[in-house]
């Protein structure tokens, strides 16, 4: 996470001076522990691109990383824009793509040693969740069983 929050340009004191809080999530499969994050289009930027080319090999993963690569590579010109002068902690200014690029890597690879399964994520970025559900409804009902 280190090396993420580095190549994010992050703040490491304005990190530690941070207060402490929950990192919440869209759902959770409460019978599994399994998180389910919907990513609309603002998830795949370049800098969510950045995060995803520093997972660790053999990360388990509750979404095709390669999918997600190809996603922020398409979607990137339109959602780079996507809040890009809004400030966040520990970002700076025009920082928050950069927050919510770490945070999403921050769900993604913490939450599997804590005990729980891997972060299923949704990819939504045209922002249709019926659509979305189809496309992964087998796959998320196999993950959650």
């Amino acid at each position: 996470m280190t090396e993420i929050f580095e190549a994010l340009s992050g703040d490491p004191i304005a990190q530690a001076e941070k207060r402490l809080t929950a990192l919440p999530g869209d759902f959770v499969h409460a019978p599994t522990g399994t998180f389910v994050e919907i990513d609309e289009s603002q998830h795949f930027t370049s800098h969510r691109l950045t995060t995803l080319d520093l997972y660790p090999a053999g990360a388990p993963l509750g979404f095709d990383l390669e999918q997600y690569r190809d996603l922020c590579v398409r979607w990137a010109p339109r959602s780079d824009r996507y809040f890009a002068s809004k400030a966040a902690v520990a970002f700076g200014p025009g920082g928050r793509q950069r927050q919510r690029a770490y945070h999403d890597a921050l769900r993604d690879l913490a939450t599997p040693p804590m005990g729980h399964p891997p972060v299923v994520r949704v990819p939504a970025p045209d922002r249709d969740g019926v659509a979305a559900y189809a496309r992964v409804r087998q796959q998320l009902r196999s993950l959650i069983r």
